[in-house]
Parts: structure tokens; sequence; C-alpha cells
């Protein structure tokens, strides 16, 4: 038999590589088989075997993953896990490090789930976008007052955004009794609105679990009462993977409640830096205008004179204005005393009274031309009014009448031309050059 090689592997080399090549080569499985030999220990540690016809596998569910299995673990029942494949280096063990533990008939409760799911995103249910104010100014965390979820909102509120004014409304996140109470608890908040303006941001957050952990978040009822919350609603149950219908109901959803607490805050630190920068961009800028400013300031002191040498010069410019404002003033006097002599002569070549007497004559002759002419004008009037007078009385109906002849009239006033147009007995007026007289025919002649 030949001697060992000097390089031969430890068994502890042995069991580390076997751990790391059955971690990268399979990574996270799902595991279905029946539940056997279920062991807890005082270390909260759960550790169980799943078998099926013709194999088995160890596990191991550790006390910070067992506390979100809902449903007690009993042998013989048959269960999905969730989980990666390691081994135990001490002992050499194979084994699967399971993170979380469902029912093997829950593909019927996601069967159902996705139904539920399209029939909300169907009625709108899921529409909810509005902006959430960032910082806000009250955040309502609707949670577990023990669990972790609280704990990693509150420290990532603290090292991000101290000045945070965050209330925890503690309700259960997990059984039959999770969504009525989450149900109520958004009701209570959104009539209690108008008592605090300030609460402007609801937070639901849990941390991860199987789906019967989080199966509460998947209520139809709690829903639509996030759907129509009039305070917008942040969504952060589980891990990144785990999606729920509160998470598509809400406003918005975060990924875990670490994350949903950096999306509801900035960073104090990035302000910090930012204010930095403007700081230092402020210094520049104002070392920059002193500069500019200073520099003015010298161009203005080179040009700026002594204000007695400016006295001075203003002296000497208002004797100048005062001499050309008398001078001005001597000519105008003398250009308005000629202006006035010439006046005054022109005046007096054309005094009124003399107007007046030349008027007075001629007025004196038209008066005389005027009764001279309306004399001859009477006259002349008078004659034609004669000779026009002599001829109407010639051609005048009175003036026949008045030579002996009369104008015969019927009752109707017509004129009587010739004797047939009258009858025995019949009345008649005949009018005479003076008069009247009313006369009856008698009888009618012949010519």
């Amino acid at each position: 038999m030949s001697p060992p090689d000097a390089t031969a592997l430890s068994v502890s080399e042995v069991n580390r590589r076997a751990r790391q090549l059955l971690e990268s080569g399979l990574g996270e499985v799902w595991v279905e088989g029946e539940l056997s030999g279920v062991s807890r220990p005082a270390s909260g540690h759960v550790y169980f075997t799943l078998k099926d016809a013709s194999a088995q596998l160890r596990c191991a569910l550790f006390r910070n993953r067992a506390r979100f299995v809902a449903a007690p673990m009993r042998d013989g029942d048959r269960v999905k896990v969730r989980g990666r494949v390691s081994l135990f280096e001490p002992r050499g063990d194979y084994q699967l490090i399971a993170e979380a533990v469902q029912a093997a008939g829950e593909g019927e409760l996601l069967l159902a789930l996705e139904r539920l799911k399209q029939r909300l995103a169907a009625e709108g249910t899921f529409a909810n976008a509005r902006a959430l104010p960032c910082p806000p100014r009250h955040l309502l965390v609707l949670t577990s007052p023990t669990g972790a979820a609280i704990r990693d909102v509150l420290a990532v509120l603290q090292a991000r955004w101290p000045l945070a004014r965050v209330t925890l409304i503690g309700v259960p996140v997990q059984g039959r009794e999770a969504a009525p109470a989450l149900i109520a608890a958004l009701g209570l908040l959104n009539r209690q609105q108008a008592l605090d303006p300030t609460r402007d941001v609801i937070l639901i957050t849990r941390g991860g679990g199987s789906l019967e952990d989080l199966w509460a978040f998947n209520d139809e009822h709690l829903a639509r009462a996030i759907f129509h919350s009039r305070l917008p609603v942040m969504s952060a149950v589980g891990h990144e993977v785990d999606v729920t219908l509160s998470d598509l109901a809400a406003d918005v959803r975060a990924p875990t409640p670490s994350a949903a607490a950096e999306m509801l805050v900035p960073d104090r630190r990035d302000l910090e830096r930012r204010l930095l920068g403007l700081e230092r961009q402020l210094m520049r800028c104002t070392q920059a205008r002193l500069e500019r400013e200073g520099q003015r300031l010298d161009h203005l002191r080179a040009r700026l004179r002594h204000p007695g040498e400016r006295l001075a010069r203003q002296r000497q410019t208002l004797q100048a204005l005062d001499a050309r404002l008398h001078r001005a003033l001597q000519a105008r006097l003398t250009a308005e005393r000629r202006h006035l002599a010439h006046v005054q002569r022109r005046f007096n070549a054309c005094h009124p009274g003399r107007g007046i007497d030349r008027a007075a004559i001629r007025l004196s002759s038209a008066h005389s031309r005027l009764e001279q002419a309306m004399q001859r004008r009477l006259a002349q009037q008078h004659e034609r009014l004669s000779g026009l007078a002599r001829q109407l009385q010639a051609v005048s109906p009175l003036a026949v009448l008045g030579r002996g002849y009369a104008i015969l009239q019927d009752a109707e006033g017509r004129v009587v031309r010739r004797a047939a147009d009258t009858q025995p007995g019949q009345a008649l007026t005949a009018r005479l050059g003076e008069g009247r007289l009313q006369v009856e025919v008698k009888r009618r002649l012949k010519k």
C-alpha cells in the first residue's frame, strides 16, 4: 500500500468544500414531502425529516424562521418546504436549511388568490397611485408592536431622518383577527383625519413569512379598505418576492419594511452633503461678488473728486446763468417797449371815433335812399293791385248777377241750367246780385 499523499485534505476542508458545492449548485429550492421526527428543543429551532416512498432528507428550521410558521407541524403532515441545501460541517450531515413551511394544499389557495386578484384588478382596486409626501409630516404605522418590522422601520427612520414623527397603531398581522383589525384601524384613522390634518401617510407593514403567515394581507375587504382610504397608503409586507393584495391596492409598495422607511424619508446625510455643497458654492459666489464690488469701488474712488471743486464749478455756472438771464430780461423788455409803441401808433391811426362818424354819414344816406325806394315800391304795388281788381271784377260771377242775372239751384244745391231739368211744383233757390229768393216752378215754357 502506497504512503499517504502529503497534500491530502483534512476532514474539515472536505466538508467545507462539500457545503460550498451544495449551496452554490442547488441554491434555494422547494421540496415537498411528509413530516417525520419533528423535534422542538428549548433553543426554539425545529428539526424534522422530509420523506417520500424511497428517500428522506433531514431539515433544520431555525428559530427566527420558525416563529413565522402559523400552522403546527405534526408528524405525517404533507408540506412544502422552501430552503437551501447545505451541510453541517461538524458532523458532516447533509441537510436542508428551511426558510418557510407551507401545507401542500396551498396550490388551491394560490389559484383562488389569483382569481381574486384578477377580479379586483378588473374593478380598478389596484389603480391607486397617489404621490406620498417626502418626508411625511406625521407617519401612521399599522403593524405588530412587537415584530421586527417596526424595529426595522424605526431604525431606518432614526438613521435617515430623526425628525420624523411616527405613531404606531398596534394591530395583529397574522391569523384570522389580523384583517378585521387592519380594516378597523384604517377606518378609524380616516375618520380622525380632520382632528389632526398633519397625518398624511399610512404605512402597513410586517416581516416575511410563509403564505399562511401573510394570508391576512390577501383579504379582499382589506384590499378594498386600502383602495378607499382618503389617506395615502404604503404597503410593505414580507420580502421582495412576496406580493400581496394589500401591496397591489396601496398607492405605493415597498419590498421590505426597511425599504419602506427609506422611500418615505430622505437621507439626512445626503441633505447634509448637499447643504455643504451649496454652502461652498455660496462662499465662492460671495467671494467673487466681493472681489467684483471691490474693483468697482476702486474705480469709483478713482473717479471721485473733492466736493469743493464741484461746488466751485457749480458756482461759476450759476453766475454765468445769472448774467445771461439779466441780459435776456433787458433785451426782452426793450423789444416789448418797441412793440408797444408800434401798436400805439396803429391804434391812434385807427381811432374808433373816426369810424363812427363815417358810419353815421353812410347810415343817414342809406336811410334816405330806403325811404324813397319804399315810396316808389308802394306806388307801383298800389297801381298793380287796382288793375288786378278791375280784371277780377270783369270776370266775377257776382258782377254778372249785378247786371240782373240770377243763378237757380235745386234742393241739393245743384245749378239748374236747363228748363228740362225742372218739374212743375219743384222748389228752387234763385241767387241774385244781392240776396236769394225761394221760387216754385209753375210750368215749363217752350222756346
